[in-house]
């Protein structure tokens, strides 16, 4: 959307490459090792204490390692932990303990709208998306074993041993519909299908336990099934069995024999409850079966989703495959249960961590290792052999894989534990290990041994930023990925045909009484009518079925312009000539929108050094006083962009606007223009245009949360507001707080500083309305949202409002779901609206389709309302968000979320990746973020 300015690398609550700072339990981890930078791979000297570390999932006592010949200090024997189960994401894994932490008795069997548990304990490895539930899992009651004074039926109807939490019903109480009206009703496709059939299933489920310990779900299913004949029909997950039998005796004890070496496994089935149909967590079971279902497609399971190895795509000339695959959720919606299909594109590196180390080696080996960790640290790797991903939090050059440690009793090197267990040979014996800290989560339960790597048998994943900056390479993974309407239908369809044409999974379903429809979900949607751009003197114009009114913008007056009564220009000396043709280009480009732009300062750098620039800047501040800083950069280095952004952003606030020399000789030059003059404009405390809001008293804020990428364990919430009707002005916050704080109080807080603001600006009065859209938050934090984070909200505004009443509303934004919608074999047009049917029943929820896209197919937001006092009804709300995704001034056309919050968004992702500090609240009511 911003095409002038330089935009700092990355995006916004995505991972980030961090630099060469390790984490504090890394560097605890370090204590005591002294590396050389200078020694030839793999030859390090040192004596360090280490604490028990995971070696992939398997807890270990470091013993003497054999490093160089020096012995490393030990612990005592290996302690076995209880199962470990890893869902991975693609950027990071969740893993997840059997053994929950005990609370008081209590029955756990709820109604269909109960919330369900989240199988922290047993369904870890389903890798369920859109079936979404708590993280905050407990015990409840005892465990069956220790109701010895109960009846065998007793123990059993008690329920599983898993807390149920109730759903967050965010439905108003007696709100009976929740569509709205506005807007022409059309017939819409969804990427959901029917699955018609009602089941009546009563199952017993089971914890299945191994001993000796074994990581690899694969394996486990195939021990469980070499018992087949005993157990029955069954469905496993790799933790937690169900069947409709039930076990005698129980706990049951099986034996079976590894694949890979033979050794004899103890396997003990116990009993936890049953499940009944109308249980919520039932919905599990659907999921269970379908990706049951998925491995009988010989699709290969990467993370938590399956991708069609046989149908990848080989970029050879960029070293990368891309797998297609897919993403499958079932869910009670509305009225009926609804299987959710999207396709997905795995981007497959074919080097590995040790390719990298190596490249690195033979192209400086004095300096390697420093080299190699700038660029490992903060990237994910995935290892085929266990099929999991791990974040590397640090590289330890003391120890490889000849290292030994203590493995069931016995001291075993690394090499020998992976030719074992994986039947894995490991070429290079001296590279240096790999190593993964355990998420917060995990450190708060106590646990906090590192996961040592191997290099060799772990392969990169994602791309690099020089590989994002490769643009032949990003234009042919869009070719491969991107897939217009008509293509995603159609594979949706091919995928509908091989489940149904697969004789083994049509014996499965019908042996569970489930069948799929063979069509894609058909749904009546609402196209909302085009809205009334205002602009400078009251000229209207219509928003146009692309909602893109930029060429009218370019020949009219902006809404406000603000007066530059100075303003200087910052430019290296040998691209002085470049600056000043696009200068004067600019100036007229503004003129022809009422803006007026004298002519700047130049200061002439020398060259491009960071302290050149700082200098330049100082000396403009002294000797002008400028109204606006505009710079030209040669490229763009993020350093120097932090550099400037910081000065002029929090040691001397005044608005820039940063261009870089390309931009300044692109061929769409004139267009440039215009969208900087835009800029400018905003940044000064204008605004180019607005739609018509005929709400009065009305304050919309927008907050999101970005996770510092320098500052290890900080998070950036940033609050936007606006201050008037037109929604013109805004001010902004910006509060750091710990990353496992992301949900943080300083949300309450800071609308309190803008609701002090908002009086200001409208001569004592506060806000009728309030209307929050809060971005940032994933599915399992909602209930907390719901009960800590709005009730803080509610008790500032009732001390502030007093015996006035205020009204509240609070919308979740959501981004990152995976329903598409199509209309008549293409995208829906912007203004698209769904609240009826893929909807859920205990929501205040609806659809939205802003923007216009003309390649591949167009994502929807889903808007959660949690609470709700406006009065507006939901109509009013469905048709002010829209209105409110045509206020983002960066881009003349509609965005994805309303412009509060994509300002929100931009405010955290320049703090976060280039400033990490608090700006200065002079700055605080422009948009000088932009």
């Amino acid at each position: 959307m911003e095409h002038e300015e330089l935009q700092p690398l990355g995006r916004a609550r995505g991972r980030t490459r961090c630099g060469i700072l390790s984490s504090p339990g890394t560097q605890k981890l370090q204590s005591g090792v002294q590396e050389e930078n200078s020694k030839p791979l793999g030859k390090c000297r040192g004596r360090a204490k280490r604490p028990d570390v995971l070696v992939h999932g398997i807890p270990v006592r470091q013993p003497h390692h054999t490093v160089t010949g020096i012995p490393l200090l030990t612990s005592p024997t290996m302690k076995v932990a209880a199962l470990k189960y890893t869902k991975t994401d693609r950027d990071e894994e969740k893993e997840m303990e059997l053994e929950p932490t005990k609370v008081n008795e209590g029955d756990a069997h709820t109604s269909i709208f109960a919330r369900s548990f989240k199988v922290e304990k047993g369904l870890a490895a389903m890798g369920i998306d859109d079936v979404k539930i708590s993280p905050k899992v407990q015990m409840c009651g005892k465990s069956m074993e220790q109701v010895g004074d109960a009846s065998e039926h007793e123990k059993m109807q008690k329920g599983p041993s898993w807390a149920v939490e109730p759903i967050v019903w965010t439905k108003p109480k007696g709100m009976v519909d929740k569509k709205g009206t506005t807007g022409q009703v059309v017939s819409l496709h969804a990427n959901y299908f029917k699955l018609p059939t009602v089941t009546n299933w009563q199952l017993y489920q089971y914890r299945v336990d191994f001993q000796p310990e074994e990581d690899r779900n694969a394996i486990k299913k195939k021990m469980v099934r070499d018992n087949k004949e005993k157990l029955g029909g069954y469905l496993f997950d790799g933790s937690v069995l169900f069947t409709s039998q039930k076990y005698h005796p129980d706990p049951m004890v099986i034996f079976s024999n590894r694949p890979s070496d033979g050794a004899k496994v103890l396997i003990t089935i116990r009993g936890v409850g049953i499940v009944t149909c109308g249980d919520y967590h039932y919905v599990h079971i659907f999921n269970l079966l379908m990706r049951r279902c998925l491995d009988n497609l010989n699709l290969q399971l990467v993370g938590r989703h399956y991708f069609d190895s046989s149908a990848r795509i080989t970029l050879n000339k960029h070293q990368l495959e891309i797998w297609p695959g897919y993403v499958t959720s079932i869910r009670q919606h509305e009225s009926e249960m609804l299987l959710c299909t999207e396709i997905t594109h795995k981007v497959m590196r074919k080097d590995t961590a040790y390719n990298l180390l190596r490249t690195f080696y033979n192209s400086d080996p004095s300096d390697y290792q420093r080299l190699f960790k700038h660029e490992i640290l903060g990237s994910i790797v995935l290892t085929d052999y266990n099929n999991r991903t791990y974040r590397v939090d640090d590289v330890d050059f003391s120890v490889n894989p000849s290292s030994t440690f203590e493995w069931n009793g016995k001291k075993a090197s690394y090499a020998e534990y992976f030719f074992k267990k994986y039947d894995l040979k490991i070429s290079d014996g001296s590279q240096p290990m790999l190593v993964s800290m355990p998420k917060q989560h995990e450190r708060q339960r106590g646990r906090d041994t590192p996961i040592y790597l191997v290099p060799e048998l772990c392969r990169m994943t994602g791309l690099s930023e020089q590989m994002r900056t490769n643009f032949p390479l990003m234009r042919d993974l869009a070719d491969c990925t991107r897939l217009v309407p008509s293509q995603r239908m159609e594979r949706l369809q091919h995928f509908n045909r091989r489940l149904k044409t697969n004789n083994v999974i049509s014996e499965e379903l019908k042996s569970w009484n489930m069948e799929m429809s063979d069509r894609l979900m058909t749904l009546s949607g609402r196209i909302m009518p085009h809205e009334k751009i205002i602009l400078g003197t009251q000229v209207k114009c219509d928003a146009g079925p692309l909602s893109d009114w930029t060429r009218e913008l370019r020949s009219h007056a902006m809404l406000v312009s603000q007066e530059v009564t100075s303003w200087v220009v910052i430019v290296p000396r040998h691209l002085s000539k470049p600056a000043r043709e696009f200068e004067s280009m600019l100036r007229r480009a503004a003129y022809s929108m009422e803006l007026r732009l004298p002519i700047p300062t130049y200061k002439e750098l020398p060259d491009d050094r960071l302290a050149t620039y700082v200098q330049g800047i100082e000396s403009a501040l002294l000797s002008c006083n400028p109204k606006l800083i505009f710079v030209v950069l040669p490229n763009n280095r993020l350093d120097r962009y932090s550099v400037i952004k910081k000065k002029c952003c929090v040691d001397c606030p005044v608005p820039t606007q940063l261009i870089l020399h390309k931009t300044l000789i692109n061929k769409n030059v004139k267009s440039v223009a215009s969208k900087v003059a835009i800029q400018i404009n905003c940044k000064i405390g204008g605004a180019p245009w607005t739609v018509e809001i005929p709400l009065q008293g009305l304050m919309v804020v927008g907050y999101d949360v970005y996770h510092d990428s320098l500052q290890q364990g900080m998070s950036i919430g940033a609050l936007v507001a606006s201050l008037d009707k037109p929604m013109s002005r805004y001010f902004s916050a910006i509060s750091f707080h710990r990353t496992g704080e992301e949900l943080s109080n300083e949300l309450s807080v800071n609308i309190c500083k803008a609701l002090q603001k908002y009086r200001e600006y409208n001569h004592g009065y506060l806000p009728q309305r309030i209307v929050l859209y809060r971005d940032g938050v994933g599915e399992g934090q909602i209930p907390y949202v719901y009960e800590h984070e709005v009730a803080i909200l509610k008790a500032r505004l009732a001390k502030i409002y007093g015996e006035n009443e205020y009204k509240l509303g609070f919308i979740i934004v959501t981004k990152r779901i995976n329903t598409r919608l199509f209309y008549n074999g293409n995208n829906p047009p912007p203004g698209t609206v769904v609240d009826d049917v893929i909807t859920l029943p205990e929501r205040f929820d609806f659809f939205l389709v802003s923007q216009s896209v003309r390649q591949g197919t167009v994502s929807p937001t889903s808007y959660n309302v949690i609470s709700d006092n406006l009065e507006l009804g939901p109509d009013k709300i469905q048709r002010l968000t829209y209105k409110l995704t045509h206020l983002y001034f960066n881009w003349s056309g509609t965005v994805r979320v309303p412009a509060p919050c994509q300002y929100a968004h931009k405010l955290a992702y320049l703090v976060g990746q280039a400033i990490h500090k608090v700006p200065s609240t002079q700055l605080e009511d422009t948009l000088y973020f932009l």
